[in-house]
């Protein structure tokens, strides 16, 4: 009896044996496609003080990564939820995006700017650590080519298949090494030396921390649960560092602060 090599089995079989050779994502992928209906497949490995790395990325519609490495990876990831899930050390898992984003985040200028134009619809991630400091995330997306968002049996599906995504990726990219991690306080800390000398603006340590939470999404009661402190307290944090920078919106503060996170990033 002959056994078809396009049952999700056998496609399971094909990526296993494929590990630690460069044809192992093209395999993941087709045996995530026999298991899962998606539109984009996009592979990050993430870390603490230096860009994330692309490991693959894949889509039928071409504006899904068009920006990816002139926007994201320039700079703009320290604003993603995705990101932010790595520097928390969430655990492994399945992660949809509108689950974890921020109160604000459809509504702000990171959002607009640079997943407005992806035409995305719908994405989740499974989150892996093949070494320690770096999250692997497998981020598989709905955008304009099929228009809609997964439901909740097939996301029962992903979360089923998770471990078996975790076990591969973890066995192909293990030999992955982070650079030494960056804590908050002195990324926060870096961000106040490149503003000042970029602009000329010296912040405060909480008006740098309230900086990073509105460009990531947060709105003001957001910011002050994850700050410890006062949604009027916050406000007053939000009006300093918007005269200080001499704005008045949050998309001026997108540009502003943009080009800076870029350089943070390559630091």
């Amino acid at each position: 009896m002959q056994i078809s090599k396009d049952t999700k089995e056998a496609m399971l079989a094909t990526a296993i044996t494929s590990l630690n050779t460069s044809n192992f994502p093209d395999r993941l992928n087709a045996w995530l496609q026999n298991c899962l209906t998606y539109d984009n497949i996009t592979i990050l490995a993430y870390f603490q003080n230096q860009p994330p790395v692309s490991m693959m990325f894949k889509s039928y519609q071409p504006k899904v990564h068009e920006n990816m490495s002139r926007v994201y990876l320039a700079g703009a990831y320290l604003l993603d939820p995705f990101y932010d899930l790595h520097i928390n050390n969430t655990p492994a898992g399945v992660y949809r995006l509108s689950d974890i984003a921020p109160d604000n985040f459809r509504r702000n200028q990171y959002f607009l700017e640079y997943y407005g134009n992806t035409t995305m619809v719908d994405e989740f991630a499974f989150i892996s650590n093949p070494s320690p400091g770096i999250s692997l995330h497998v981020c598989l997306g709905r955008d304009s080519n099929s228009n809609k968002r997964f439901t909740t049996r097939e996301l029962a599906n992903a979360h089923q298949i998770a471990p078996l995504v975790t076990a591969l990726t973890c066995a192909h990219w293990k030999d992955l090494m982070a650079e030494d991690e960056m804590a908050e306080g002195e990324f926060v800390a870096s961000l106040i030396r490149a503003t000042n000398h970029a602009h000329g603006i010296s912040l405060s340590p909480r008006q740098a921390e309230v900086a990073m939470l509105v460009l990531r999404g947060h709105s003001s009661v957001s910011i002050g649960l994850r700050l410890g402190i006062s949604y009027q307290t916050v406000k007053v944090f939000r009006k300093q560092l918007y005269r200080k920078c001499n704005i008045s919106s949050q998309a001026e503060l997108f540009n502003l602060m943009l080009p800076i996170l870029g350089s943070l990033s390559t630091n």
